[in-house]
């Protein structure tokens, strides 16, 4: 059976929840492979939309197995929750499976999350401040405390002693913040345990016997290719391997499981936080006037751009052919799902950036170098719309209006992967099956 790895090929929020939904009851199990809760993704439970931070949403499905691999980081207070909400809302999550190896976000992570943030002051990076980075900091030192630390006192103990050895002194005299003893943290998180134990597993093993077995797997990704560490727009970036790749690493499953790369673009582009963006239409309060303030109003009022994490308005602009290809490339995209299609009902014209010019020089490719993408001026191609015209009642491609088809063509010319699914709407029935083969 085909296993797939779903991932953004922006910089997140491109609706890779709405696409994990809609497909992940093809598969036998829906793995999440790296980050956090600083991640959302929304799905459909009857007439309600239930957010996800942690869960894969493979849990939506009796016959799936959801499991969260080695590479993510878990906050198990968060996690407990979200199970609850879930649960509450008639949703088992008997099935989960937790890798033992996964990492776990301190109370400390979390305060040096957010007084790092604050010390940068404008130069901040835009981090969700629940402890992602300084947890994958601590993994990456070989100083991080593991799932199967927790279900272990006497090791937990141990480990949570030499960890506030060190932190402890940087949050009082560094940050002048509140520290922390080993018994406080016992008596939080040791509770945990005894109400994760049960879905502690081996995943790696477990998923590469469901491989021999010839069972299908999704692996699903959190954020987005230009906010990969390796590969994004660094440091303006999030600290796990959000890219393709990062199923394999995150999960312990080797890449010639993989069958497919689904990348999830958003018909325009959007991103969260700081960093370099050439194609941002800025708001009003950023400075924007205009064409460029109306365009941005406009894609963020109509998109509802506001994360499903943070709720923090996103920044909003036109799609980017040179990101689109970049992905394409580093994730080995074998297809696209092309997102909130209809969002650009709103516009008599549509732009699309082809290339960069940068100090006289025009790029057709993803510049890396960080001087050359901060000053990068979009090359735009524009494209007539189709304004007006209502699309999400559409469900093949050739009763969209000739004009989003040509947009359509278009993005697959400029980036080279096929579209074969289109979102016209936020809801799963509001969707373009062209060319996917379930």
């Amino acid at each position: 059976m085909p296993s797939t790895v779903l991932v953004g090929a922006q910089w997140g929020d491109e609706g890779k929840g709405k696409i994990t939904d809609l497909i992940a009851s093809d598969y036998d199990y829906v793995v999440r492979y790296q980050g956090g809760n600083n991640a959302g993704h929304t799905v459909i439970h009857g007439d309600k939309k239930l957010a996800l931070h942690l869960m894969p949403s493979g849990v939506m499905y009796d016959h799936a197995v959801p499991v969260i691999g080695n590479g993510v980081v878990v906050d198990p207070g968060v996690l407990i929750k979200e199970m609850a909400m879930l649960e509450a809302e008639g949703i088992s999550c008997k099935n989960l499976k937790i890798s033992c190896d996964a990492h776990v976000i301190m109370p400390y992570h979390k305060d040096l999350d957010g007084a790092d943030e604050k010390r940068l002051g404008e130069h901040k990076i835009g981090t969700t401040k629940r402890g992602i980075g300084p947890c994958y900091q601590d993994k990456v030192a070989r100083k991080g405390i593991r799932i199967q630390d927790l279900m272990d006192e006497k090791i937990f103990r141990l480990k949570v002693e030499t960890a506030l050895a060190q932190k402890n002194p940087i949050l009082k005299n560094i940050y002048g913040l509140h520290t922390y003893t080993v018994d406080e943290i016992c008596e939080e998180y040791l509770p945990y345990a005894r109400i994760l134990k049960q879905y502690m597993a081996e995943t790696a093993q477990l998923l590469n016997e469901a491989v021999r077995e010839d069972k299908s797997i999704l692996f699903e990704g959190a954020q987005g290719t230009l906010l990969d560490i390796d590969h994004g727009t660094y440091p303006y970036v999030t600290s796990s391997s959000c890219c393709a790749g990062g199923a394999c690493t995150g999960t312990g499953v080797g890449p010639k499981a993989i069958d497919r790369v689904l990348g999830i673009q958003k018909a325009y582009v959007t991103r969260v936080g700081g960093g370099p963006f050439p194609t941002e239409q800025r708001y009003p309060e950023d400075g924007g006037t205009g064409e460029e303030a109306m365009v941005g109003e406009t894609l963020c009022e109509v998109g509802h751009e506001f994360g499903v994490t943070t709720g923090r308005k996103r920044r909003c602009g036109w799609f980017d052919a040179v990101i689109a290809r970049y992905a394409a490339e580093v994730n080995g995209l074998t297809d696209v799902a092309l997102t909130k299609l209809d969002v650009l009902s709103a516009f008599d014209t549509i732009k699309v950036c082809v290339a960069y010019e940068c100090d006289g020089k025009t790029y057709d490719y993803f510049p890396m170098q960080q001087s050359v993408l901060f000053h990068a001026k979009p090359v735009y191609e524009e494209l007539p719309g189709w304004k007006g015209v209502d699309i999400t009642e559409c469900r093949t491609f050739e009763e969209l209006p000739e004009n989003a088809q040509r947009y359509v063509e278009y993005i697959e010319e400029v980036a080279g992967v096929p579209v074969t699914i289109i979102a016209v709407g936020p809801d799963r029935e509001q969707t373009i099956m062209r060319g996917w083969d379930r």
